[in-house]
This record gives structure tokens, C-alpha cells and sequence, in this order.
């Protein structure tokens, strides 16, 4: 909704930003500012300010900002309407209604909630009355105490075909908004199944019929729709309201008002399966628990957890189906994943669900499985590589491109790169010869340990001060590699530059690996962004880009560099041989110069002779293609 400039303005007089922001942050006033630690991430000290004066608060640390609505919508993970709604009923200010269609909307809305509202109590009546007999009965055998029956708001559908109607239908709430909020049905003409009647009959009827009811609410713990579980053969065994001018099923979660203040305190949200796995973790504690409606987790519901915290957990039972819903989220979530958000996945034991578990072993095994959440990189990678032989270049082939199909899907192109160099990482750990001491090949079952023998230029096995070589941090890049791989980058960038059309056919290469150098990086990225848009460019224009971009200066040193002053391939077909050529070497002299840099790591944290011939065996790798470096020095 579009608020009249004039109502925000006055709403921000109004709205004291420091009485509004001391709810949450103990405040002390130093001059004319007022100092706190930040509610929006974990800090000892205080980094987190607000000016009434200037009418806004910032967090030093995290960069947060704004005013008091802005505050509002982040501390309690609101909209921008449902925040300004907040605050002026808290200051007795009338929200205005922008035009006549949006008054009419609004009221209609408003009847509709109502309609929802008197329903819900219609249902938590029915449960206690004689007809809600066995509904009561079984939330009770469920282990549900009275105060989390009463908490959630739990009712019982009588088994009539006009009871609700009967009991809501009015002048105020007539068949037709009934129906339109998912009430009341209109038979069906044909077809069979639960509500179908025959077609001479066209009243209405009541939409839920002898089943536990489950009120849905929205952010606000507004009653927006239902689900409802039936006790005897019916089916389906669970029934949800259909979608209403109020409740859209694939974008809405249950249990959401009731999780979203833990959540936000502990930045911590979880996603169970069910309705009644929901009622159970929050009363065994896990009160930022919540649950999709019966369908596989959405885009729409993933960002919705994102509101309540950075990388909420993805419950799923061990069983077969439960291996299946995980792979689906895992898929959706992966091409929406942002800086700082993602998604972790517990799993629980077969064949337990949360509800079952807790009954059986405590809170504390749910919590065991809630510690052991893996991270979406993880299951990725798990998914990808789980049964798969790799024995073969084509089929390690084969596993590296579905790597890259899914982080090529990736839409933040920040998280896309660091996916790639995940998954380079992971592939080469996975194909790493593994050091057997005991073995008689020794290390990647060539040659013996008496091969690699200690040199003068081998790092001591202690220094002279008793400690290890590299103990506390790894050792930093030795300064040779470090050069070498910058002047290779940039041998690869001039190619790019003086050919843009080349991107395309290198898109992958040039985007799966990070430059070691930090300025010939940025420029990377720049190239990829533009040619990612406009595919036509040739080199003064693309040069023309980056400079727009601020990258300039990074251009202006690498044009001043021998790799780029020196002649380069005339023609697009040599372009593309020098760059197999060089990036073949360069990736390849990475992966070696990473290899190293884990050993020598390995080396710090466990001083042997067995550890140090594989550093030292690595090492005699980088000696025997050093000698031949000088053929790929200079020119192209």
C-alpha cells in the first residue's frame, strides 16, 4: 500500500526512534547520541547508535540503518505496511487509505479476516463440546497438554454438512465471502471424493466435516486458512483450505507467529513436515519450529524463513521420501541462496519423525539431530557424488559438470563463484593421491620414501626458536608461486580484453576459478559482468565499462604490465589456443600450489618424517615443472 508522504512524516514525528528502539536495546546516552549493542548480530561492544535528532539508528558493525520503521521491519521481521500499521496504532494515528479502491479492498479484507476469526472459535467450541468428543481424545493421546491445545487454537469440524454455516452466515457475513474464504463449498457436479454431492443438490455445505482442525495464521497470528486431519478412513487424510483472497498455501508457513520471536532472538529457525511435529517441538522447547502445508518446501517459503534467520534448519525424516524432500529443497534453495543465507538439513533416524523422536528418547535427541544440521554445500555435494564412481577421467568428468550445471544456476554471482571454488576444492581433495607410509609405493603409490630426500632448500623440521615450521597460521604463499600465478592471470585478462568475444567460449573457465591477486580479480568480475550483458563489445569499449566501474586503476596497471604490452594473438582462432594453453598450466599450478600450502598446514599440526615426505614429495613436483617455466615466460 502507498502511504501519503505526509502521514509518514508525521508518523516518524511522532513515533519516538529511541522509545521505539529501548524495547529491544538497552541504551545509554553519550552527548547527543545514544549507544547500545546492535540487536542484529552477536557483539560485546557497543558499535550501535541512534540519533533522535537526525531520526535514524546505525550499527557500526553491521551496517545496519534507518528509521523507525526500518527498525520495526527488522526487529520484528515485518513489511513495510504491516510495520507503518504497527506504529500508528501504537501512536493513535489513523492509517489512511491512499484511494477509494484500496478503502474498498482494505474493508473487504477486513471482513474476510473477520469471517476467519469467528470460525476458528466456532471450531475451539466444537472441541469442547460433546460432538468434539473424540477430536479432544486424540490430541490428548498426541501427548498435547490443555495450554498448547489452547495456545494453537486447536478446534473440531463438526460431522454436519451445515453446522459452521449455520452458526456464521449473516447479513455481515453472507454465503458468498463464506465461500470465498474457503468455508463453505459449492457441490461438485461429478467426479466423486469427499465434498462431491449429486447434481441436483446446489446449496452449499461446510468445506471441513468431522476432522481436528489446525488454525493457520499469517505473520500477525491472523487466521488466514486451515488444515484440518480426519480420524476415521476418510480421504485425504489431511485437507487444507483452498487458496483464498487471504492464503496462498506455497508462500505460507505454519506455526509463524508463534516462532517468529524465538527465531529472531536466536537467529535460529528450523522447518518441520507437519502440523503436529510443529505443536510437538514447541512444546518440548524447539519454539522456532514451523512446517510448509503438505507440499514441498517453496522459493516463496525458503525467503520467508530467511526473515526469521540466516540458515534455518530443513528437517527431514530418514526414510526414502524424507531423501527426496531433502533433494528437492536442496535444488530450489541452491539458486536463490544470497551472501549470508542459506539453508542447513538435519536428518532424523528412520523411521522417526520429530514428534515420535522427542516421545521416545527426550528433547535432548532432538537437539543431537538439530547440532549434526549439515550445510547446503554439503548435501549438494553428497547428492552429487553419492553412488558415483569416479575411477575414470570421464566419469570425475561427468561429476565436475553437474558441480557446475548447479552452481551455474546460482543467481548471486558472489555465492555462484564461491560454490565453483568449493567444488574445485572438494574434487581435487577427492582425487588427491592419499599418503600410506605403510604402503610400499608410498605416496600416491610411486616410487619409495627413500625417493624424496631432504634438500638444502627444505624447510627445517624445527626453527631454531623449538617451533613448528608454520605453527599458528598457514604459511602464505611462497613469493616464486605468488608471482608466477599473477603474471599468469594476467596473460589470461590481456587475452580477454584484446578479444572479448573469447568470454563466450571460456565463460565456464574464466568463472570457476578466483584470481589469486585481489586487483586482477576485480577485473575478472568486471569482464564477466559485461559480457554477460552485451555480447558485441569489442576491446576500447569493454576497457570504457571498466573504467565506468571504478576499475580504472586496475587497468591502468595491468596495460602497464609486459604481459599485456606484448603482441598478442591477431586473430580470435589463436586467441583461443593461447588461452587453453596458458589456462591449462595456470589451473593446473594452482591446484599444485594449494596442495602444497595443505600440506604444509599438515605439516605445522603434525610434525613426522611421514608428513614431511609428502610436503617434500609435493615440493619436488613444483622443482621439476619450475625448470621449464622460462619457455612460458614473456610473450604468447
Amino acid at each position: 500500500m502507498a502511504f501519503p508522504p505526509q502521514f509518514l512524516d508525521e508518523l516518524r514525528a511522532r513515533a519516538s526512534l529511541v522509545g521505539v528502539v529501548s524495547r529491544r536495546v538497552k541504551l545509554i546516552k553519550k552527548g547527543r547520541e545514544f549507544h547500545g549493542l546492535c540487536p542484529f548480530h552477536n557483539e560485546k561492544s557497543p558499535s550501535f547508535t541512534v540519533n533522535e535528532e537526525k531520526g535514524f539508528f546505525h550499527c557500526f558493525g553491521c551496517g545496519a540503518h534507518g528509521d523507525a520503521i526500518g527498525f520495526e521491519m527488522r526487529a520484528h521481521h515485518l513489511g513495510f505496511t504491516e510495520a507503518v500499521e504497527r506504529l500508528a496504532a501504537e501512536c493513535g494515528l489513523e492509517v489512511p487509505k491512499a484511494t477509494p479502491e484500496e478503502r474498498r479492498i482494505e474493508a473487504k479484507r477486513a471482513n474476510y479476516h473477520d469471517a476467519m476469526e469467528a470460525a476458528c472459535r466456532f471450531f475451539e467450541k466444537q472441541l469442547r463440546a460433546p460432538s468434539g468428543r473424540d477430536g479432544l481424545a486424540y490430541l490428548r493421546g498426541r501427548g498435547l497438554t490443555e495450554d498448547t491445545i489452547a495456545g494453537f487454537r486447536l478446534g473440531w469440524a463438526p460431522d454436519s454438512r451445515e453446522a459452521l454455516k449455520t452458526a456464521l452466515m449473516s447479513e455481515a457475513c453472507p454465503e458468498s465471502l463464506l465461500i470465498e474464504v474457503g468455508l463453505l463449498k459449492k457441490p461438485d457436479t461429478g467426479g466423486g471424493g469427499e465434498t462431491a454431492m449429486p447434481a441436483r443438490s446446489s446449496a452449499s455445505f461446510d468445506f471441513f466435516r468431522g476432522r481436528v482442525m489446525f488454525p493457520v495464521t499469517d505473520r500477525r497470528g491472523r487466521v488466514i486458512a486451515f488444515g484440518a486431519r480426519t480420524l476415521g478412513d476418510g480421504q485425504p487424510k489431511y485437507l487444507n483450505s483452498p487458496d483464498t483472497p487471504l492464503f496462498h498455501k506455497g508462500s505460507t508457513l505454519y506455526g509463524l507467529a508463534h516462532a517468529r520471536e524465538t527465531a529472531r532472538e536466536r537467529n535460529l529457525a528450523m522447518a518441520a513436515e507437519g502440523y503436529m511435529d510443529v505443536i510437538a517441538l514447541h512444546q518440548a522447547g524447539f519454539t522456532f519450529a514451523v512446517a510448509p502445508l503438505g507440499t514441498a518446501l517453496t522459493e516463496a517459503q525458503i525467503e520467508e524463513l530467511w526473515r526469521l534467520a540466516d540458515e534455518p534448519i530443513l528437517c527431514f525424516d530418514g526414510d526414502n521420501a524424507g531423501q527426496r524432500a531433502m533433494a528437492r529443497a536442496a535444488e530450489r534453495g541452491l539458486p536463490i541462496c544470497k551472501p549470508g543465507k542459506s539453508l542447513r538439513f538435519a536428518i532424523l533416524p528412520a523411521p522417526e519423525d520429530p514428534d515420535s523422536l522427542i516421545k521416545a528418547k527426550g528433547a535432548a535427541a532432538m537437539q543431537a539431530v538439530l547440532d549434526a544440521a549439515q550445510p547446503l554445500v554439503e548435501v549438494i555435494w553428497r547428492l552429487t557424488t553419492e553412488n558415483r564412481p569416479i575411477d575414470t577421467p570421464e566419469r570425475r568428468a561427468a561429476v565436475e559438470k553437474d558441480f557446475k550445471d548447479k552452481a551455474f544456476a546460482i543467481t548471486d554471482e558472489t555465492v555462484r563463484w564461491q560454490y565453483l571454488s568449493a567444488f574445485r576444492e572438494k574434487m581435487r581433495a577427492l582425487t588427491r593421491p592419499v599418503w600410506t607410509p605403510q604402503a610400499k609405493g608410498g605416496f600416491g603409490g610411486q616410487g619409495r620414501r627413500a625417493d624424496f630426500k631432504r634438500r638444502p632448500g627444505d624447510p627445517p623440521l624445527r626453527g631454531i626458536d623449538g617451533r613448528l615450521p608454520g605453527a599458528g597460521k598457514p604459511s602464505p604463499p611462497q613469493t616464486d608461486d605468488a608471482v608466477w600465478l599473477r603474471r599468469a592471470e594476467a596473460k589470461l585478462l590481456s587475452l580477454l580484453i584484446a578479444h572479448p568475444p573469447l568470454v563466450d567460449q571460456v565463460f565456464e573457465s574464466v568463472g570457476e576459478i578466483g584470481f589469486s591477486d585481489k586487483n586482477l580479480d576485480n577485473l575478472r568480475r568486471g569482464i564477466l559482468k559485461h559480457l554477460q550483458t552485451v555480447h558485441d563489445l569489442d576491446s576500447d569499449q569493454l576497457r570504457a565499462h571498466l573504467c565506468a566501474d571504478g576499475l580504472g586503476a586496475g587497468l591502468d596497471a595491468l596495460m602497464d604490465t609486459d604481459e599485456f604490452k606484448i603482441g598478442r594473438p591477431e586473430t580470435i582462432t589463436e586467441a583461443r589456443q593461447h588461452w587453453d594453453r596458458h589456462f591449462k598450466r595456470y589451473a593446473w599450478k594452482r591446484g599444485l600450489s594449494d596442495d602444497i600450502g595443505h600440506a604444509a598446514q599438515q605439516l605445522a599440526q603434525q610434525m613426522s618424517m611421514d608428513v614431511f615426505d609428502r610436503f617434500a614429495a609435493l615440493k619436488e613436483v613444483g622443482r621439476a615443472i619450475a625448470k621449464d617455466d622460462d619457455d612460458n615466460e614473456g610473450g604468447f
